[in-house]
């Protein structure tokens, strides 16, 4: 597969591990229906094909590699509290770089500040998703906005390297995720900020703001890669949280397995995102001077150009009249139902209040005033 990408070489050698690891998990995963190994297949060649189009606008435009990345703001947090709502908001001000969906998926040639809104592959990703978020899929609208102009989440880049978590939620794959808990990820980030200069080389900004909640996981790599990172963390009530991305993951699989144990899902989705938060919380006790900004779902959602002033005070990036106006339009845009309530009970999964506060025991001593 690599070879039918056309990667070589150092990037050939750090895509490996990652993608041995997700290909034997995929053999070994029994759930699958034929089309769901299909999309797997189709995935990671597309993942591949993505990160080979960066590699080779960058070894044709060697100055991309000089870009510089100056303080990036990273949100972090369990899904499904904030984080997204947040990373839209600050979208929403155009002195910020965010990452747009359509520019991810498609991101070859470069895209330049002059054609940036007019640009015809943004178009063709809002048709990819016009015809293909449908029928059973089209509940994911409901739970997470999906959009040529929406922010995209740092996983579909670091899918690219194959050291992100995508592969685990859309295909199930343990073997894949024990891989990757493990894995040391600096290539990831090395490909992350490849992304980054990529995107920034002919339509700059002066900061970039970018969310994921697999970055909790290894933050010693991000700052490797980022030694100068800004980090912001919202949190939210964890069975709240286990409830709704239990549903959101159901939905996302559904396309891929002819039967989604519901049980079964709530406890893996219950231990893999306090996995995360277990690495998070030792790597911010053993970092106590990188300040991080802690913040409640609840306020976000309360007042969210609050919210935003917030992230702004702490990352040093000027707050103006422009920026208000700007998020406070997004806000009054993008109703939280916008495309249909997102409804979900945790008993769907098996799961209860006291299972999941006895697991997230340490999260909740730790961020209980945020929560």
């Amino acid at each position: 597969m690599l070879a039918e990408a056309g990667l070589v070489g150092d990037i050939a050698a750090g895509t490996q591990p990652g993608l041995t690891a997700a290909l034997a998990a995929l053999d070994a995963e029994t759930g699958l229906s034929t089309d769901g190994r299909a999309r797997a297949l189709a995935q990671f060649r597309d993942n591949l094909a993505r990160l080979a189009a960066i590699v080779a606008d960058r070894a044709a435009h060697p100055e991309i590699a000089g870009v510089k990345i100056d303080r990036p703001v990273f949100i972090l947090g369990l899904p499904r509290c904030g984080t997204s709502i947040l990373h839209a908001l600050i979208g929403a001000d155009p002195q910020v770089r965010t990452p747009l969906q359509w520019e991810v998926a498609a991101p070859s040639p470069p895209p330049e500040a002059a054609t940036f809104d007019t640009d015809p592959r943004a178009d063709g990703y809002d048709a990819y998703v016009a015809a293909n978020f449908t029928g059973a899929w089209a509940d994911v609208l409901k739970a997470h906005p999906i959009g040529a102009r929406i922010p995209q989440e740092c996983g579909m880049m670091l899918e690219t390297a194959f050291q992100g978590i995508n592969p685990t939620m859309l295909f199930s794959l343990p073997g894949y995720y024990q891989w990757y808990r493990q894995a040391d990820t600096r290539f990831g980030y090395q490909v992350h900020k490849m992304w980054l200069q990529h995107l920034s080389w002919k339509n700059p900004r002066a900061r970039w703001v970018l969310k994921v909640q697999e970055h909790a996981y290894h933050l010693p790599e991000l700052f490797s890669a980022y030694p100068d990172a800004v980090l912001v963390q919202p949190h939210r009530d964890p069975a709240t949280v286990m409830a709704s991305i239990s549903r959101l993951i159901e939905v996302i699989r559904c396309v891929s397995f002819d039967k989604i144990d519901r049980a079964a899902l709530g406890q893996e989705l219950m231990h893999l995102w306090h996995d995360g938060q277990v690495a998070s919380m030792a790597w911010r006790k053993a970092n106590p001077q990188v300040k991080v900004l802690d913040l409640r779902f609840k306020d976000i959602v309360a007042d969210p150009v609050a919210a935003v002033r917030q992230v702004y005070d702490h990352a040093g990036i000027e707050f103006s009249p422009a920026t208000e106006q700007a998020v406070a339009g997004w806000w009054a845009a993008n109703p939280s139902d916008k495309h249909g309530q997102h409804r979900y009970e945790l008993a769907d999964y098996g799961l209860t209040r006291e299972q999941v506060e006895t697991v997230y025991a340490d999260y909740i001593e730790t961020y209980g005033a945020f929560i």
